[in-house]
C-alpha cells in the first residue's frame, strides 16, 4: 500500500463520485477505479458499494476514512512543522477557540508565548465545541478552548476559567442594575441565546437558570457569535444570558448585570490529545 492509495481513497470517499474524484486528482476515471480496486485487494475488504448511479462507503469504508483522514492530516502537519523547524522555529501550534476565549484567556496565553516561547508560531481558528473536538482527534488542531461537561476518553480537559453568568440588556431597559434581584423579573422579555450548536451543555445551563426562577424563556433569536447577540440586544430585540467575562472587549450600548444567587456557573477549558507529538504543544502546555 502506498500513499497514493490513501489519497485516492480519500478523494472518492469525500466526493462519493468517481468522475468528480478523478477530476480533482487529475487522473483518468478508469485509472482511479483500478487504484481503488487494488487498495481493496491489498486490505482484503470492500470499501465502497457502487453501481452505475451511486457510490457509498461500506461500514469498513467509513472506519477506514477516519483513519486515512488522521494519517493524511498528520503527514501534512509534519510537513509544515519541518518547514518551520528548518527556518529556525520550534514549530506551529494550531489552536481552536470559542469567541469567549478571545477576551482574556487566549490573549494571556499568546502574551506568555511571545515572552517565553518566541520561536513558536500559532494558527488560530474560531470553531464550535464539537468541531474542535473532532479536529483535535483527527490531528487538524493541537489545542482547543471549549465549554463542555466532558470530552472523549482520548482527550484531556483542563479548566482554565470559571465564570459567572450575566444578563445583557439594552441601555434603555427600564430595570436598572440596582433593582436587579432575580432573572424572573425578565420573564416577559424575549431572549437571545447562544445556539445549542455552540454548546448543548451551555444551552441547557441557560434554560435551567430560567427554570429555577419559575419560567421558560421566550427564545426569539439564536446565534453562535457573541457580537451578533450583543448587536441584537443593543437594537432592542431581546435580552441575553452570557458568561460575565464577555463584557470585556465590546463598546456597545448594552448593560451587563451579573445574575445574583444562582448555583450555575460556566467553565472555559483547554483540551488536547496527550499522544500528540507536536513539539510546540509539549512546550506550551506548562504555560496554561
Amino acid at each position: 500500500m502506498e500513499l497514493r492509495h490513501l489519497l485516492y481513497f480519500q478523494a472518492v470517499a469525500e466526493e462519493l463520485n468517481y468522475r468528480k474524484a478523478a477530476e480533482r486528482l487529475y487522473i483518468s476515471q478508469p485509472g482511479l477505479s483500478r487504484q481503488i480496486k487494488q487498495l481493496e485487494e491489498l486490505l482484503g475488504v470492500q470499501l465502497f458499494e457502487r453501481d452505475k448511479k451511486h457510490v457509498e462507503l461500506t461500514v469498513a469504508g467509513v472506519y477506514f476514512k477516519d483513519e486515512v483522514d488522521f494519517v493524511i492530516n498528520h503527514l501534512e502537519s509534519a510537513k509544515n512543522q519541518l518547514k518551520l523547524i528548518d527556518s529556525g522555529k520550534v514549530g506551529e501550534l494550531r489552536i481552536g477557540f470559542l469567541g469567549s476565549a478571545s477576551n482574556r484567556v487566549l490573549p494571556d496565553l499568546l502574551t506568555k508565548l511571545n515572552s517565553e516561547q518566541p520561536l513558536i508560531t500559532t494558527s488560530l481558528e474560531e470553531l464550535s465545541n464539537a468541531m474542535q473536538v473532532e479536529m483535535i482527534q483527527k490531528d487538524k488542531l493541537d489545542m482547543g478552548f471549549v465549554r463542555l461537561a466532558s470530552v472523549p476518553d482520548d482527550l484531556v480537559m483542563k479548566p482554565v476559567l470559571r465564570d459567572s453568568f450575566s444578563l445583557v440588556v439594552p441601555e434603555s431597559h427600564p430595570i436598572p442594575v440596582q433593582d436587579f434581584k432575580s432573572i424572573s423579573q425578565f420573564r416577559d422579555d424575549s431572549f437571545i441565546l447562544f445556539s445549542s450548536d455552540y454548546s448543548n451543555y451551555y444551552y441547557e445551563q441557560i434554560l435551567s437558570i430560567c427554570k429555577d426562577s419559575g419560567f421558560s424563556p421566550k427564545i426569539r433569536h439564536k446565534s453562535v457569535h457573541a457580537l451578533t447577540i450583543f448587536r441584537l440586544v443593543e437594537n432592542g430585540l431581546g435580552v441575553a444570558i452570557v458568561p460575565t467575562s464577555l463584557k470585556e472587549g465590546y463598546d456597545l450600548k448594552v448593560r451587563f448585570m451579573e445574575i445574583p444567587g444562582i448555583p450555575q456557573f460556566t467553565e472555559l477549558s483547554v483540551i488536547w490529545k496527550p499522544v500528540n507529538r507536536n513539539p510546540a504543544l509539549i512546550k506550551v502546555l506548562p504555560l496554561i
